[in-house]
């Protein structure tokens, strides 16, 4: 498809593409809902069973396992085809929330969490498989813009709605919302989702060996944010060490995980994989740490803090949807560029405003960070399925929310490195508060500074035939 035609937002509802919209909205949905519906049920789900040592491993577990099956997503898909792979991770989805759910120890709890993480890896993953493979080039854009208007939808009404259940009925309440939102995303895809495709149902060995060196290496990572500076060090080394050796150890496996440019800065697919990692370590660091600082600093109640958490969310989204409709190659490159640029600046104002105690400032500072990733996310992601070859644009599309995660949880251990070396654990008032977050913004910043070096050199390796490959004449 060539930039003369320009996909147009009514078409991705059309009743041709419209049950395929659904289904990616709803494998979106799932994560983003339940991740709000978790962070607010959970304090009450401590309360009442005891744990509360336990509660910050309800979301270790759900990430080290969604990252897992997200690693695998691509052979799973391989091997049983997209239908089967979806029904059976989101039944593993549906039996951990139910368990969560019923739980009545934190353990159960946990349990409960590590296989929601699990079941949503692979419907992530798969779900970015299916966009190339289900819509032309020209709609793929609207595709990513509607998700982000999902992400924007869940950051406000997730809150809302797990408070109101968790307040009037129970947190457990919380959690089953999860169960018809799986049931519906099971019934479409069981009718609308191609079995399988060309490269399907290969026979393909279990990588186990792989995808317990990089569950080990994000559980690793995980502990960096929890442990004192010194030994978080340590193991932020080990878990470098063990996700580079998984890296290495794929590229000379038969049955790959990982595209095998991945990672390797001399492509576009692997340096378009370093800018999706660090834009996303860049931003992690405020994202943990943001609602608590402005209750600490100004005494904000928890509705007034995640406001302004979520002003992100919805700079993002309504970023993504302008930017969805740019039909020149060229201003999608400048996008790329641009986005995490803005990021970088977006984060210096938050730090400033937190620091001068203005509010307008870090709310300014908020909205420059969510355009960046809205701006440049829809044409990164783009760009790389246009680069891929045919027969690695599953494993590439389905690598990409994989190293999101990723990113979020490396970026959520070194800012907690930081922050703890910084004097945020023991810090009472608000000026030591207000001192131990700088380098958290700090780090943030530098992190977005190399995902700038990252994007400026993948743009300049794309190549005019990318623009015009089978892909991109959908």
């Amino acid at each position: 498809m060539t930039d003369a035609v320009e996909g147009r937002w009514a078409e991705i509802l059309t009743p041709h593409y419209a049950p395929v919209t659904l289904i990616l909205c709803l494998g979106v949905a799932l994560l983003a809902f339940n991740a709000f519906l978790a962070s607010v049920s959970l304090p009450t789900a401590v309360q009442e069973l005891g744990g509360v040592a336990l509660i910050s491993w309800a979301l270790t577990l759900f990430l080290v396992f969604a990252i897992v099956g997200g690693s695998g997503a691509a052979l799973l898909k391989q091997r049983l085809g997209a239908r089967s792979a979806l029904l059976v991770s989101a039944g593993v989805f549906l039996v951990g929330t139910v368990v969560a759910a019923t739980a009545g120890s934190m353990e159960q709890v946990l349990v409960g969490r590590a296989l929601q993480g699990l079941g949503e890896g692979v419907v992530s993953a798969i779900c970015f498989a299916l966009i190339p493979e289900l819509f032309p080039s020209r709609l793929v854009p609207k595709v990513f813009g509607l998700q982000a208007m999902i992400w924007a939808i869940a950051a406000f009404g997730g809150p809302a709605a797990a408070g109101l259940l968790t307040e009037l009925v129970s947190w457990r309440a919380a959690f089953l919302v999860n169960v018809p939102l799986v049931l519906i995303f099971a019934a479409m895809v069981t009718v609308k989702v191609p079995a399988h495709s060309a490269t399907d149902r290969a026979v393909v060995s279990f990588p186990g060996l792989r995808l317990l060196v990089i569950g080990a290496g994000i559980m690793l990572v995980a502990l960096a944010g929890v442990v004192p500076p010194l030994p978080a060090t340590a193991l932020l080394v080990g878990a470098a060490a063990l996700l580079v050796g998984a890296v290495w150890l794929d590229g000379r496996a038969k049955d790959r995980l990982m595209p095998p440019d991945a990672f390797r800065p001399i492509s576009v697919v692997g340096t378009g994989l370093w800018m999706v990692l660090l834009i996303n370590v860049a931003g992690a660091g405020s994202a943990v740490y943001l609602v608590l600082v402005v209750q600490e600093m100004w005494g904000f109640g928890p509705t007034a803090a995640g406001a302004v958490a979520a002003v992100l969310a919805v700079a993002w989204s309504l970023s993504a949807i302008t930017v969805a409709n740019v039909r020149s190659k060229e201003t999608r490159k400048l996008l790329i560029r641009v986005g995490p640029l803005m990021i970088g600046i977006g984060l210096l104002l938050v730090m400033a405003g937190l620091q001068a105690d203005q509010v307008a400032v870090v709310i300014v500072g908020q909205l420059i960070v969510g355009s960046g990733f809205g701006t440049c996310n829809g044409y990164l992601n783009l760009t790389m399925m246009e680069a891929a070859s045919d027969e690695e644009r599953d494993r590439t599309s389905a690598l990409m929310p994989t190293t999101q995660s990723a990113g979020n949880a490396i970026g959520a251990a070194l800012a907690g490195v930081a922050a703890n070396a910084a004097g945020m654990a023991t810090a009472v008032s608000a000026a030591e508060v207000k001192l131990a977050v700088v380098p958290v913004y700090v780090l943030g910043a530098v992190v977005a500074a190399l995902a700038v070096a990252a994007a400026w050199r993948m743009v300049g390796m794309i190549r005019p035939q990318d623009a015009n490959s089978s892909f991109a004449a959908g």
